[in-house]
């Protein structure tokens, strides 16, 4: 038998849209799939189907059908996972380089999310079927730590949380040249390449990108550092580096490979957010992978 969650509201003021309404009085709901139930014919307000923009009035009944997902097409596979922290809500995982988060061209298997459904069995296909319980991403050859929701409620929270700029990201990375500014803040907006819709690059119309600066560590002709992105645009610290000269080493797309590191020298070490359903304010930190240390260690 086919079950199907509805939810019921009363408008408790006028001139609201009805999709503002429902996003703002339900943790379940983002706008965007608000909009998706009411052009699917899943909401009413007093038994009409409406649009989006309806303008509520006070005392009106919502009605809101919230059909079954559709059935995951990832197969769940056995991929060791860097368990930092787990409970009913979520799971904080360290990730290792050269894992792809969620299917997509050239890789339709062995990703993030196949190791989540096989790690969380019961899992709730949490807002896409093909990107179960994925909130934020990591690029395939960057390592380290992310959250991932194990349920709709905790979805929407962390979703709101990074929205909101309320989650606390911090990268290393290590940086071509020498850098003298003990600190320092990026700031410039970052869009498609105008030549090259695979690349980000700075760009006068992009989105509005700024990334703040931490020297750890200097070597001959490399600086180590801490790079906190307040925005969350692609590539950003990748893109905001390269733009200031010191681009991340092993960097093939904005800088250039190098020979004994087969990836980008970055890695999510640390992460601050509140927990979904207690609203504590957790922080994690993940230490250098293994092949990051080593190349450290050659500097010396």
């Amino acid at each position: 038998m086919t079950v199907r969650n509805t939810l019921d509201f009363v408008s408790e003021c006028s001139g609201d849209r009805l999709d503002t309404f429902l996003a703002a009085h339900s943790s379940l709901l983002t706008r965007s799939r608000v909009q998706r139930l009411i052009a699917s014919g899943q909401v009413t307000v007093d038994g009409t189907l409406v649009k989006s923009s309806t303008k509520l009035r006070s005392g009106q009944h919502i009605h809101v059908t919230i059909p079954p997902r559709e059935p995951t097409h990832l197969v769940p596979q056995d991929i060791p996972l860097d368990v930092v922290y787990e409970n009913h809500d979520i799971l904080v995982i360290n990730k290792p380089a050269g894992l792809t988060v969620h299917p997509g061209p050239g890789h339709r298997d062995q990703t993030l999310a196949n190791a989540i459904l096989a790690l969380v069995p019961n899992l709730e296909n949490t807002q896409n079927s093909v990107r179960p319980g994925i909130v934020h991403r990591l690029d395939k050859d960057t390592s380290g730590l992310m959250v991932v929701a194990k349920n709709e409620v905790a979805h929407a929270n962390l979703g709101s949380q990074f929205k909101e700029r309320n989650v606390n990201k911090a990268y290393l990375a290590l940086a071509h040249g020498r850098i003298s500014e003990p600190e320092f803040s990026i700031e410039a907006p970052i869009g498609r390449h105008p030549k090259d819709r695979k690349r980000m690059a700075i760009v006068s119309n992009g989105k509005e990108a700024t990334t703040l600066c931490r020297v750890v560590k200097s070597y001959s002709h490399h600086t180590l550092v801490e790079t906190k992105p307040i925005t969350g645009r692609t590539h950003q610290i990748r893109v905001h580096m390269a733009s200031i000269g010191h681009h991340i080493v092993g960097d093939a797309t904005y800088g250039k490979t190098d020979q004994l590191l087969p990836r980008q020298f970055l890695h999510a070490n640390f992460l601050g957010f509140y927990l979904p359903t207690s609203n504590v304010y957790v922080e994690y930190r993940a230490e250098l992978p293994e092949d990051l240390s080593e190349y450290l260690n050659s500097l010396k």
